[in-house]
């Protein structure tokens, strides 16, 4: 008999799921839940802040995403009942499943720092997670002074890309002659640039090259985009690195830094429907099992991507090697109604982009264990952890071909 798989989510790991079953399960009922019309490769959405990257080159029609053979809904996930298998979307549709893969990932949390919307509509203030085009808009409009750069204080898609942007926007700040009137602050909640030594040391270098000052322990709570000051409480991280004096504020249990540029990294969160279906964990990510991707409770509901509560970070590099896991086991539960031995270690990448043409590599498992792909020697990369103009063409090029011509389509990669 039939079976039928639902996805939710036509993101990287929606599409990819999607495509990667229509080969393994021709013959089942294959369904993508996605509202949206736009299919966007939002990797690329730092290089458009830095103008080294078409905005319209980041983007495909849905439509033309959809993997042949696969029924596609074109509506919101209003909520999951799983004890009934069922979805709920806003339209009041009810969609049955035998096999539900979750991957919808994430939305911006803008209301959890107070005045962070009304601050990202000003020309002193953006977020390549929200507008790239406005970000580089305002980071080449920048005329010297205080350009700060915040790291959320939640689990975010790339991690990484606050630091990317602010490496890159140094170059731009060079090339614009302000490099010498201008100072780069990094304020994180963390207690490190990077959570893989050797990825660790070779960024603190680039620090060093690029004169940027590091706030550790600072997380960001209001933005006063009047008066341009940024106000953070202090955690058990708190330290600081420091290349210049920067004016800080006090008020109460609150530090402020006043900036002339900011670049927002939004906290985010999972779509409330994880939550209200109970698929969720205390913080909200859905509750999986680390290596099989399997929820806890419903063993034919599987996630995928960035709503998952998973030790490793948010990327599509993680998504890559995640996706054969789900698909193995929902083979072999369709097949043979057994179990399969496929497991997700926790890999995941994050291309450190550390100026225009240099690139760190960051590849590493749930033991943050540095794991650089042996294909790289391919390349005559053989140091990924170190900077390489290699890596920023694999970036730049390599990366967004194989994402749209095989991650896509289904192909290993």
């Amino acid at each position: 008999m039939k079976k039928k798989i639902v996805i939710i989510g036509g993101g990287t790991g929606g599409i990819m799921a999607a495509s990667q079953l229509r080969i393994a399960l021709p013959k089942e009922e294959i369904v993508i839940v996605e509202p949206s019309d736009t299919h966007y490769y939002q990797p690329a959405w730092t290089l458009v802040a830095a103008g080294t990257y078409s905005f319209e080159r980041t983007s495909k029609p849905m439509l033309k995403m959809i993997p042949e053979g696969v029924k596609w809904i074109q509506d919101s996930v209003q909520n999951i009942s799983p004890k009934n298998n069922q979805i709920i979307t806003y339209m009041g549709e009810r969609i049955a499943y035998d096999y539900l893969i979750v991957s919808p990932g994430l939305k911006n949390a803008l209301h959890m720092v107070e005045g962070a919307e009304e601050a990202l509509q000003t020309d002193h203030a953006c977020s390549i997670y929200t507008d790239p085009v406005h970000s580089k808009n305002v980071i080449e409009n920048f005329n010297g002074g205080v350009a700060l750069f915040t790291q959320a204080n939640t689990p975010i898609k790339c991690g990484g890309a606050p630091q990317k942007i602010m490496y890159l926007a140094e170059d731009i700040f060079r090339a614009n002659q302000i490099a010498d009137k201008s100072k780069i602050v990094f304020a994180s909640p963390g207690s490190k640039i990077f959570g893989v030594k050797e990825i660790a040391e070779t960024l603190m270098k680039v620090v060093d090259r690029k004169k940027i000052n590091l706030r550790f322990g600072h997380v960001l709570k209001r933005i006063d985009s009047k008066n341009r000051i940024a106000w953070y409480t202090l955690n058990d991280n708190h330290s600081e690195y420091n290349h210049h004096t920067i004016d800080q504020r006090v008020d109460g249990d609150l530090v402020g830094i006043h900036y002339d540029m900011l670049h927002f990294g939004p906290p985010q969160m999972a779509p409330e429907f994880v939550t209200a279906s109970g698929l969720a964990n205390e913080q909200g990510w859905m509750k999986v099992n680390i290596h099989t991707l399997q929820h806890e409770t419903y063993k034919n509901i599987f996630g995928i991507g960035d709503v998952v509560a998973l030790p490793t970070a948010k990327t599509g590099a993680a998504i890559r090697k995640q996706v054969p896991v789900v698909i193995d086991h929902i083979k072999s539960m369709i097949k043979a109604n057994g179990k399969s031995n496929a497991a997700y270690n926790g890999y995941s990448s994050c291309p450190l982009v550390t100026g225009i043409g240099k690139m760190v590599l960051a590849e590493f498992n749930y033991e943050n264990k540095f794991t650089p792909d042996p294909k790289l020697k391919q390349m005559l990369v053989f140091d990924s952890h170190k900077e390489h103009w290699r890596l920023w063409i694999l970036k730049k090029y390599i990366l967004p071909y194989l994402y749209w011509n095989k991650m896509m389509k289904g192909k290993q990669v």
